[in-house]
């Protein structure tokens, strides 16, 4: 038997870390998590994850420039990254935009709120284990 995919989950939520971490552990997945920007940078080297699961907007770092310096990284930019946002409901409230998300090397965007199974639909597709 093979071990279980290490998805490394990124958001200042607690509640949505929470809800999110069970979903994934159903599959089973293996998830580590980390409630920040540089959190996410220290923790990525010592959880060598398959996936990551990043919010955009936390504080301290927010998640396009932690994935900007994840793709930047050779040894960490093969690590698939699934931006996770509330943005275009926030838009107001930012001076993020989507375009700058698309400028960065994000494998994939999900809207929050997110079902359970669009989200593990996303996270099998980058992982290679589900329908193209």
């Amino acid at each position: 038997m093979t071990n279980p995919a290490k998805i490394l989950l990124v958001d200042d939520d607690p509640d949505f870390v929470e809800a999110t971490k069970i979903v994934l552990e159903s599959v089973p997945y293996e998830v580590a998590v980390a409630y920040d920007g540089d959190e996410a940078l220290r923790r990525v080297k010592d959880v060598d994850p398959d996936l990551i699961i990043l919010d955009i907007i936390m504080p301290e770092q927010h998640g396009f420039k932690v994935c900007e310096a994840l793709k930047s990284d050779p040894e960490l930019s093969e690590i698939p990254v699934i931006m996770l946002t509330s943005l275009s409901q926030r838009m107001g409230e930012t001076a993020f935009s989507l375009s700058d998300g698309m400028m960065l090397e994000a494998d994939d965007y999900v809207d929050k709120p997110v079902t359970p199974g669009e989200l593990l639909r996303r996270v099998q597709k980058l992982l290679g284990q589900g329908p193209e």
